[in-house]
């Protein structure tokens, strides 16, 4: 007897010396299935192999290849009828069958006797490689059961013809603002980005990326974009450049084009294979999959994150609370920073992958992660998702019914369990104070609860524009600096939000000039006291960096109050505030005689002190360039 099949479907090792078939006309059909099977016509193997098991309908063999067949083609039910009647035929099976048969019941919901022939191979065979995948199914089991009693909402919305083609579609990608889609589409099986922008309450009809990144001779994929749509991150394979099978590159939006990319290097790549690049919003650290020595499964996520000098971290295995024995693949971190989402098979869901998340609490250390549920998962493998910034909805690919073709993708909203964490943005232009054009400049944005930094960059070097992301609950320094100009200081804390409802600012800044005006809005002190509270010392800094940078400018420090109280008093405590400022510069090696200070009381209101608004305003600490 031919063994062919048997090394297709090593689960038959067992039967490889089974008996043939006595009836010539069932034995005939049965050895026609090979070509089929070889050619992956399973259809056609399914069709021989059913007339086999007619004309003989005790050949036990012919029922195992056809349960193999019908399960290949995810015929379920009748993979299960096809192993069952081999086993009432004879049986005493090999524990692979029992595997199987396990399978299918789990795929056709029948999880009481998946878990009774799980642990019947289990205690045949609970030494084998598949021991292991077989205690994991147990408790896809129990996982199964109680979530498809409790569904979850699930309505998938196919993008339209803007976005999605008789070709296939698939890695989306989105910016902050939900403005701009950049995935991948596969035409003629070359691989290239195409982009897609949001108006009128549609995509609108995509174009190629750029030729800068899209080639003829390789395939771009698997890509991710910073919040603010400057930087895309993609994976490039059999590249000349390349350290390993398929590695990591970026590029940097350049106006209304894209730079070359370039390969990021060690030790982010190596000569294993990495692959599926997410950014985190401040774009300091970067999550990648990658299956070199080190992990705790075949294929895991890693983080790198830049350090001091500008250059990318060791590589870090996420370890236990993300990565499993199996494979976990596609990470999404969302622009909240802390929720990650991912697609594994290693930790309790249907079987197959499924679609994860998981969030870091502040000490960034993650929890155990939590299955999006049923039907969002399924018995098939899902993965690929991202979260839109408000959180209300995800993106993904499949191929639905009633599709274009291929590979759609498609958008559904997110269960309220399962949403990031709110955050906000602020969004923008740089200009010149005079002339109206626009600049590049350094944008910053500090958490001053945290001290870290959640968005440090330059604006468009042709547009002047630029988007940060604020989760919400932060207090955040915002910082806008060019040289030659004054920089420009504004404060937003976040106690709630909406992210439909950004900050959408126009800053000007001016040349550093004599009589130029900066009003510092994170200079902090508590009501009628002038001790500076810690978190003004971020601005501070940022103010001695200013002067260092600039060392011929003179200031005079402002202290200014509202109009609440006694005048005589709050002049002094305006004065009071700006030498606390003062001293502070002193102790930070700022030359005396290039500082005064004065305060000024209620005396100089830029608001209407009827208004506890513009009462907020007026209490300021602000400085005047006095000499350049």
């Amino acid at each position: 007897m031919k063994c062919w099949f048997l090394l297709l479907f090593s689960s038959f090792s067992a039967f490889c010396f089974a008996q043939n078939s006595s009836n010539r006309k069932a034995q005939s059909f049965f050895e026609k299935a090979g070509p089929y099977i070889d050619k992956n016509d399973y259809a056609s193997a399914e069709g021989v192999l059913k007339s086999a098991t007619e004309a003989d309908p005790l050949f036990q063999n012919a029922y195992f290849l056809l349960a193999a067949v019908n399960k290949l083609q995810r015929k379920y039910a009748e993979s299960k009828l096809s192993y069952q009647k081999a086993i009432k035929i004879n049986s005493k099976v090999a524990p692979e069958v029992i595997y199987n048969l396990a399978e299918v019941e789990f795929a056709t919901q029948e999880f009481d006797k998946a878990k009774q022939h799980f642990f019947e191979f289990l205690a045949l065979d609970g030494s084998s490689a598949r021991a292991g995948k077989a205690k994991k199914y147990l408790l896809d089991c129990d996982f199964a059961a109680l979530a498809i009693k409790k569904p979850v909402s699930y309505s998938p919305i196919n993008l339209g013809e803007g976005v999605n083609t008789t070709d296939s579609e698939y890695f989306p990608a989105l910016t902050a603002d939900g403005e701009t889609l950049i995935f991948t589409r596969q035409v003629n099986g070359n691989e290239d980005f195409y982009s897609s922008q949001f108006k009128n309450n549609s995509w609108n009809l995509a174009t190629p990326l750029s030729t800068r990144i899209n080639t003829t001779k390789y395939n771009e994929g698997a890509q991710t974009i910073s919040p603010d749509g400057k930087y895309l991150f993609f994976t490039g394979c059999n590249r000349p450049d390349g350290l390993g099978r398929c590695d990591i590159y970026v590029s940097h939006r350049e106006g209304k084009d894209w730079g070359e990319p370039y390969n990021i290097g060690k030790p982010v790549n190596s000569e294993y294979w990495e692959s599926q690049p997410a950014i985190s919003p401040d774009g300091r650290t970067l999550y990648f999959i990658s299956n070199r020595p080190g992990g705790s499964g075949g294929y895991d996520i890693w983080k790198s994150t830049i350090t001091d000098d500008a250059k990318w971290g060791p590589a870090i295995n996420l370890g236990p609370e993300i990565n499993t024995a199996n494979d976990e693949n596609t990470p999404f971190l969302h622009a909240d920073g802390k929720t990650l989402y991912f697609s594994s098979d290693g930790w309790p869901g249907f079987g197959n992958k499924d679609i994860y998340y998981n969030r870091m609490d502040d000490a960034g250390k993650f929890k155990q992660p939590v299955n999006l549920g049923y039907p969002m998962n399924s018995f098939e493998d899902e993965s690929g998702l991202i979260v839109s910034a408000d959180g209300n909805f995800g993106m993904f690919s499949s191929n639905l019914k009633n599709g274009f073709g291929g590979q759609d993708i498609y958008s559904f909203g997110i269960p309220e369990a399962a949403k990031p964490l709110k955050i906000s943005y602020v969004k923008g232009i740089v200009r010149d104070k005079d002339t109206k054009k626009t600049i590049e400049s350094n944008v910053q944005v500090i958490d001053l609860k945290t001290n870290k930094t959640v968005f440090d960059d330059y604006t468009d070097a042709e547009t002047g524009q630029f988007l940060a992301v604020m989760p919400i609950g932060g207090n955040y320094l915002f910082n806008v600096n060019a040289d030659g100009y004054l920089f420009y200081s504004e404060n937003f804390e976040l106690k709630t939000g909406d992210i439909n409802k950004p900050y959408l600012i126009e800053v000007s800044i001016e040349k550093i000039k004599q009589g130029g005006n900066v009003t510092l809005r994170n200079i902090f002190f508590d009501t009628n006291k002038f001790n500076l509270l810690p978190v003004s010392i971020k601005e501070l800094d940022l103010l001695i960096d200013f002067l260092n940078q600039n060392a011929t400018v003179n200031i005079e420090i402002q202290g200014h109050t509202d109009n609440v109280g006694d005048a005589k008093l709050n002049e002094k405590l305006s004065f009071n505030r700006a030498n606390a400022v003062y001293e502070y510069l002193l102790k930070n090696n700022i030359e005396a005689k290039r500082l005064t200070f004065n305060g000024f009381g209620a005396s100089k209101p830029i608001a209407d002190n009827k208004t506890e608004f513009g009462r907020k305003n007026n209490r300021r600490t602000s400085f005047v360039i006095t000499k350049i």
